[in-house]
Formats: C-alpha cells, structure tokens, sequence
C-alpha cells in the first residue's frame, strides 16, 4: 500500500499549478473479523480498504477531497485529477483560513512493526476449544493497519502496524457477564487459554444471589477496564490547548492551579508506545512523549495546529479534536494478585458504561457498573452486584480518595470499527478508591 500512496501522491503533485500546495493523509488496513455468539461462529471475513484524502491549498484557501483507493492505477489517477478540478472550482468562492498551519518541512519517516499474527482458522478453533461450554460473544479482528502522509513540498511519512484484538464476554444470564478484551502484536494460544480460565472463574460467582447495596460511599476496586473508561471521559476536552484556553477543560481547575490530583497521577501522551503514527494530518511530527500531568499536577497539553496557529503556540501533533490517541498513566505499586486483599470490604468493578459528565466545570462524572461488578468481604468475593449508578469527581477519585495503582498495566486497544479500524489504544493500571459515591 505503501508504493500505491507514494505514487498517487506523485502524480497529484506533478498535476500542481501556480502555487498550490498539496497534502495527502493515506489509510487502510487489510483485517481479519470473526464474530462469536454462543461460542459458535456467527460471521467471518476478511477486509481490505484504503482511501486518500486531499487537502488542496493556495491562496490561504484550503478545500479537500476524500477518495476511496482501488488499487486500479488508471481508474486511482482520474480520481484524483477529478479531485484536483473540483477543489480548483471551490476554492475561490472559500474564505481565507486565518488558522491554517501545515508542515512545510520536507523529511521523512517510517515505522513497519510486523507483529505476530494467526490466522482466522487458528483462532477460531483457539477461541472455540477455550470457550467450551460457555455462552461466549465477541469479536475478534486483527492484520495491519496503514497511515501515511505526504505533501507537494516532499515531506513522506509512513506507518504499518500489526495488532490484534478480542473483545469477548462469558454471559451466565440477564445482564450477568463477565468482561474481557486481550490485544497486542504477539499471538499466545497458551495466554488466550489463561484469560478465558480467569472469565471463568468470574462467571461462576454470577451463579450466586445477586446482592443489593444502598446507595453510598463504598471502598472499591477498579480493574483497568474501568480506569480507562474514566481516564477517556478526562481526554473528552480535558486535555485540549484550545478547550484549556478558552476555560472549558474538564480539569479547569486543575489547569488553573485551584485543584490537584493524586501524586500518583502522572498522564502522558506516549506515541512511542502506541499504535498510532507518529505524525500528524498536516504533516507535523510528534514527540515520543508528550507531558499532560506529573505527580498530580498541570503539565500541558495537547496542541493541534490549529491552536498553535491561533494562540501562538507550538504544536506537538495533535489532531484538530485534542485528544490523547495513545494514553499512558504511570503504574503504580499493588500487585495486581493484590488487589482484592487491599480492597478488604467493598466492590470490585470489572466495568464501566454510559459515562458522562453531570458536572464538567468540577469533572464530575455519572455512569453505571456493568458486567462483572462483585460485593468483597475481607478479600473474598461473596457475591455479583445489581448494576448501579455512580456520581463522582475525578478529583476525588484521582485524588485524595486514591488509595493505589497496580504495578501491572492493561493495553487497552480502541474496539471503533466505523469505517476502519482505529488506533486509539492506552495503557492503564487498575485503582483503588475510598469512598466511592453511590447514588442509585
């Protein structure tokens, strides 16, 4: 795929007149799919895509154009010549973009990391065999995804990385399930087997009563699936330089110096340990790591080019949303096969949905429990929770309530397939809070 952009690219550029200047964002994948349902194949294929999107500028003026990609040259090139002639017809009648910033830098890069994949037999007859005698869903997706960029002053940048992803749940009845997702490059049947035996093993407490408890503050666990639902709902505006400039971030107060976090609180944006690339949509490079909090407190943000055009700073490769694409919060130092003799009495919190603020201006966040969310009387799990609701402030959570992070860390892989495959990923450990707040 990687010839096939170049080569458009070059053609693009050879058809320029007068001044323009020409970017190009390339994306594709060729990816595996297998869904389960009762632990039975309910739908496999396989998908192979790409597009290209053209941003036309001159004269301060930008229009663009996105293309699906054939691979057919001839049929690719009138594409784009087509492009080229409605952008030219466009961008007179546009107004001059007083924002607009690219990269007029023409260097190069390039990152290929192969991974180590199976094949969609091999997992399925993996997945099959590990889920006897369950009620298992899920999906399952892997193979490479491609990103690259490339512009008329020569810039060419390029990134194919291999990953996997299964996004599974062991259902016993009702809303009763047990949660579990496992991505990476490296295939291990041995490590699959190890994490259905782990669901299993939480499947059998759904077995039990279900327990009710009051609304009110409760000791609780938060496994890492449930960390990064919240730390999502902080990269929702939180992180952004133009939401923090124009005093609409999420973490407002933290930004201001009026609030703190925990000093275990230490958040990057770490390109180098994730799969996204490790540029931008208008050709910026991005640092390996960009500081957002350290020991709790402000360190900066995230700064697309637009912002840096508009509030004179410097960009680091944000894309025009602000938000972290590939999230790192520092470990901490319980030991994961700690947890529940830490927590002691209280909940253990497999996962979190339907989150949203119900306070933005103090990041205060409402959401349910779900699946696998278990009552724990001195360190041992008693019995499955009745879904509830909760209504807390990351500053309490991430703050002065923070007992502890585990050492060990989930990767988190984005499960967005709308359109393709995304690249979003985080590394997160699990958290132990006091006095988390219970409303329903």
């Amino acid at each position: 795929m990687k010839d096939l952009f170049f080569s458009l690219v070059e053609y693009a550029t050879g058809a320029l007149t007068g001044n323009e200047v020409l970017l190009a964002n390339f994306c594709g994948e060729q990816s595996d799919f297998v869904r389960f349902n009762r632990a039975c194949v309910r739908q496999a294929m396989t998908v192979t895509q790409a597009a290209i999107e053209l941003t036309l500028i001159d004269g301060g003026r930008r229009d663009k154009v996105a293309l699906t990609v054939t691979g057919d040259r001839p049929l690719d090139r009138a594409a784009v010549t087509e492009a080229l002639d409605t952008m030219r017809r466009d961008l007179p009648s546009l107004p001059p973009d007083p924002y607009l910033l690219y990269s007029a830098e023409s260097g190069s890069s390039q990152r290929e990391q192969a991974g180590q994949l199976p094949s969609a037999e091999e997992v399925i007859d993996a997945i099959i065999s590990a889920a006897q005698g369950t009620d298992l869903v899920g999906v399952w997706c892997s193979g490479p995804i491609y990103r690259g960029f490339a512009s008329s002053v020569g810039a060419r940048h390029w990134h194919a990385v291999d990953s996997f992803l299964f996004d599974w749940s062991l259902y016993h009845a009702t809303d009763k399930a047990v949660k579990s997702a496992w991505a990476g490059d490296t295939w291990s049947r041995a490590k699959l087997s190890s994490r259905m035996e782990r669901a299993k093993s939480q499947l059998a407490f759904l077995a039990r009563p279900a327990k009710t408890l009051a609304p009110g503050e409760y000791r609780a666990y938060l496994a890492p699936a449930a960390v990064d639902e919240l730390l999502w709902m902080l990269n929702w505006g939180g992180v952004s330089a133009k939401s923090q400039r124009t005093k609409q971030s999420c973490l407002q107060r933290l930004v201001d110096g009026e609030m703190e976090l925990s000093p275990q609180i230490t958040l990057h944006e770490r390109t180098a340990g994730g799969l996204a690339p490790a540029f931008d949509e208008a050709g910026f490079t991005k640092p390996d790591a960009v500081e957002l909090i350290v020991d709790g407190r402000h360190a900066g943000s995230m700064v697309s080019p637009r912002s840096a055009k508009e509030y004179e700073l410097k960009t680091n490769g944000a894309a025009e949303d602000e938000s972290m694409a590939s999230m790192t919060l520092a470990p901490g130092a319980l030991a994961a096969e700690d947890t529940l003799r830490a927590l002691d009495t209280g909940i253990a919190i497999g996962n979190l949905h339907y989150l949203n603020f119900s306070d933005r201006r103090n990041a205060r966040v409402t959401g349910m429990t779900r699946f696998a969310t278990f009552w724990v009387e001195h360190g041992v799990i008693q019995a499955p929770l009745n879904v509830m609701r909760f209504d807390e402030s990351l500053y309490r959570m991430l703050g002065d309530r923070l007992l502890g992070l585990t050492s060990e860390r989930d990767l988190v892989l984005s499960t967005s397939t709308y359109h393709q495959r995304s690249t979003g990923s985080s590394r997160v450990p699990g958290a132990l809070v006091d006095d988390f707040n219970f409303t329903l």
